[in-house]
């Protein structure tokens, strides 16, 4: 359980990587390819929070929370985006389930202007995903050791 934190950003950069290709198909009017691979970034969305609630509400409420132990500038960076990745997480998934929703009803010219906020914020909260994930387990400094 304490490697979910790795497995979910590999999630996150996955999504991000399958938006990525999604954009591109759907730019080269590869409407089916498009539409397997914006349901397998949904998929793979969807299995990123599962982990990532089951690791917030089960194996964090027995450890407790990472601290982010930078200082200054860094710190205040840090926050300012994880702060952004939260919301726009919480705001994006309506968004997501609306614009596939849209998407599975062939009602064309909705989706597409819905898609045109969803898929950047989306990509945003993905990529800030793997960063929060980083700057936690990778460019965090130990504790000092009293």
């Amino acid at each position: 359980m304490s490697n979910l934190p790795a497995l979910n950003a590999s999630l996150n950069a996955t999504a991000a990587v399958l938006l990525a290709v999604g954009f591109v198909l759907i730019r080269r009017d590869r409407r089916v390819a498009h539409a397997r691979v914006m349901i397998a970034a949904s998929v793979v969305s969807a299995a990123f929070l599962a982990s990532y609630l089951t690791y917030h509400f089960g194996v964090q409420s027995e450890v407790g929370p990472t601290p982010f132990r930078r200082e200054g500038a860094v710190k205040v960076a840090y926050y300012a985006m994880l702060l952004t990745h939260v919301v726009l997480a919480a705001v994006n998934l309506p968004m997501v389930l609306l614009t596939l929703w849209r998407a599975y009803r062939r009602d064309w010219d909705r989706h597409r202007r819905l898609a045109r906020w969803t898929w950047p914020i989306w990509m945003y909260v993905s990529v800030t995903g793997v960063l929060v994930y980083l700057c936690l387990y990778w460019w965090n400094p130990e504790a000092a050791v009293e």
